[in-house]
């Protein structure tokens, strides 16, 4: 059994080896089968793969010639358009060149316009409806460029062998056109006080000029003469226009005074540029004429000032006559020590270390001058202003020495701002409906009387100073124009008639404002043809070195040369 057992279980396990074996031999076929499927499969793959690989790398190709072949258009395109704009940039500069660029008349026309439209339009970006028509500002620069045209049309007026008309008269009419013309007057307004205000700027500007040209050796060596000149003929002028306009024109004797004493100044605008010609010229210096009447000049409009200064207190005050007397001597000796003191104070600063020193200079000057004027109205002592900046001025020039050119340059370029405004607000004060043919004539003749005496008082007092005859004349015609103190103190007693509110002091006020504006538009002209005609005519030449290194002159010669200096100065002045 034992045996049968064994034999069975061999069997069994044959049997079980065989099915091992046939199932492992199918199952070999089966991963034979599989191994080759997946085999050819891959290699399937691999060639779909590459073809695919092949077909992009043609795509890629293909879309590379095709935008690659654009590209090369554009860069044609760009050369194209890059060859026409170089063209179109050279006909351009061949255009600019041929076209000519606007010169002359044309360019200044338009770059004025362009200037004066970009004031206002600053102007008006700050101050809103003041620069508007109606305004103050738009008034003031309105009548600026009105008197500076004005000024130039005048000059431009040449007659033959005679130098050209002052500016200043132009700048008065344009004043005087802007006031009288309908619609233009409600449009162009400017307030009293400003008025006022710029007025005295322009006189302390003026003053100051005329004490920077100040001559200290010379003042010294003539300083009887100079006194003489300065008090004789204002005094004498204004007592006779007081007296005649008191029979003529019915003025009280403080208001006839008030008018003698603005008639009788000289006027420096006229007087100081035309004596800094004849100075540069070697016309009358070396007996120091030109000197002698800038000095002469100031001190007699100090001394107008103060006389005007004193009757209008006395005219608007309730207090007693001497006492108003004693105060306008109080006035002079108070501007005088208040100008040597702020004179010495402009010596010593700024001092000569610091940068900029012309510039702070003129500042220093022209703010103590402008400052002093201000500063004695608020106290109540304005004849003491001009005097003071006078004073100053002239102690400052010592100081500074030979360094004082630069800063008087700067100060007539102030000067040359301010002008403009005087007279055109001195102009634009006269209202011509206002005015009565009867106050117009018998104004002329105050005039007129005045003059004849002042000329003949000029005259006289000149006569011990060591002149000859054709030298006492050019002083007297010299001695002749009126026109700066006039427009900055002619209005001054119609705005204090106007604040008291009287109709009978206002009629004053405005008879000595018309009889100034009168006094400018007809000795102004003369005076200044006077002394532009006079001057190479009855003054000496100073002889320098090398016109006597030059050799000896024949007669003839010196003669045609004279008459030839005497047409050059002429056209200058």
């Amino acid at each position: 059994m034992i045996n049968n057992d064994t034999h069975t279980s061999l069997s069994e396990v044959t049997d079980l080896s065989s099915l091992f074996k046939s199932l492992g031999s199918s199952s070999s076929k089966m991963m034979d089968e599989e191994s080759t499927k997946r085999f050819c499969q891959r290699n399937e793959d691999r060639k779909r793969r590459a073809h695919e690989a092949g077909s992009k790398v043609q795509v890629n190709r293909d879309e590379r010639e095709i935008t690659v072949l654009p590209r090369r258009k554009t860069d044609e395109l760009d050369t194209a358009r890059m060859s026409d704009s170089s063209s179109c940039c050279e006909s351009c500069i061949r255009l600019k060149d041929r076209c000519p660029r606007p010169r002359g008349l044309l360019s200044l026309i338009v770059t004025k316009v362009c200037l004066f439209a970009l004031l206002f339009g600053v102007v008006w970006s700050v101050t809103g409806s003041e620069c508007l028509p109606g305004g103050n500002l738009f008034g003031i620069v309105v009548l600026f460029i009105c008197s500076v045209l004005g000024g130039k049309l005048v000059g431009m007026i040449q007659l033959p062998t005679l130098p050209p008309f002052p500016p200043l008269l132009g700048m008065l009419l344009a004043g005087l056109l802007l006031r009288n013309v309908p619609y233009v007057t409600d449009a162009v307004f400017i307030h009293t006080h400003w008025s006022s205000a710029l007025r005295n700027i322009a006189l302390s500007i003026i003053l100051t000029r005329a004490g920077l040209g100040l001559d200290p050796s010379a003042l010294s060596r003539l300083k009887a003469v100079c006194l003489r000149l300065a008090i004789g003929p204002c005094v004498m002028e204004a007592c006779v226009v007081a007296l005649v306009s008191h029979f003529l024109l019915g003025l009280p004797w403080v208001w006839g005074f008030i008018l003698g004493f603005v008639l009788a100044a000289v006027s420096p605008a006229v007087v100081v540029p035309s004596m800094l010609l004849l100075q540069r010229e070697g016309l009358g210096v070396e007996k120091g004429i030109p000197t002698l009447l800038m000095a002469a000049g100031s001190f007699d409009d100090i001394l107008a000032i103060t006389g005007f200064s004193t009757c209008l207190g006395i005219a608007f005050s309730t207090g007693s006559t001497w006492m108003n007397i004693l105060k306008g001597l109080l006035e002079v000796v108070g501007g005088v020590i208040a100008g040597l003191i702020l004179g010495l104070f402009l010596c010593c600063f700024p001092s000569k270390d610091q940068e900029d020193l012309v510039v702070r200079r003129t500042l220093m000057l022209l703010g103590l001058s402008i400052f002093s004027v201000f500063f004695s109205h608020v106290i109540g002592f304005a004849g003491a202003g001009g005097l003071c900046t006078l004073v100053l001025a002239f102690l400052a020039a010592l100081g500074w020495k030979t360094d004082k050119a630069p800063v008087a340059a700067m100060v007539g370029t102030s000067w040359d701002m301010f002008q403009p405004l005087l007279f055109g607000l001195i102009g634009a004060e006269i209202t011509i409906s206002t005015l009565s043919p009867s106050t117009v004539g018998l104004g002329l003749a105050c005039i007129s009387i005045g003059l004849v005496v002042r000329l003949l008082v000029t005259f006289l007092l000149v006569h011990y100073g060591g002149f000859n005859l054709k030298e006492k004349l050019f002083i007297s015609v010299a001695w002749l124009p009126k026109a700066t103190v006039q427009a900055a103190i002619g209005s001054k007693a119609l705005d204090l008639a106007r604040e008291e509110g009287d109709e009978t002091l206002i009629k004053f006020g405005l008879e000595v404002l018309t009889l100034a504006v009168l006094a400018i538009l007809t000795t102004a002209p003369i005076g200044a043809l006077g002394i532009g005609l006079a001057g190479p005519r009855l003054l000496a030449r100073q002889v320098k070195a090398d016109d006597t290194e030059g050799g000896a002159m024949t007669p003839s010669s010196y003669g045609i040369g004279q008459e030839k200096d005497c047409v050059t100065l002429e056209s200058k002045l």
